[in-house]
């Protein structure tokens, strides 16, 4: 098991999990985006998933879940264009609000 600031880290899982609300004039945009966002992350080197859920109980409310094979693989994802995607939809006003958990990988199957 890593210990904090161990190499090993660099080295083990890591995932981001997004909660997200759309404002609802902006779900088709917000949709075609993430489409995009989600299907151009799953292709990089670090991507082990990327998924993206929907709220039954809220129709804009919305998680992803990004698992990642380190933490420099998400450094990579940030500097992506299809990041700036997301986080240009987020700075147009796109989400009533956002929130990101950063976790690492205990028990991955």
């Amino acid at each position: 098991m890593a210990t904090e600031g161990s190499d090993e880290d660099d080295k083990a899982p890591f995932a981001v999990i997004v909660k997200a609300t759309v404002e609802p004039d902006r779900m088709a945009e917000f949709l075609s985006m993430i489409e995009t966002n989600a299907k151009e992350t799953r292709k990089e080197p670090g991507c082990i998933r990327f998924d993206v859920l929907r709220s039954q109980e809220s129709p804009n409310e919305f998680f992803f879940y990004e698992l990642y094979k380190n933490e420099a693989a998400i450094d990579y994802h940030k500097k992506q264009p299809h990041y700036n995607l997301w986080a240009d939809f987020k700075a147009s006003g796109g989400t009533m609000e956002s929130t990101t958990f950063k976790t690492n990988g205990e028990f991955l199957t």
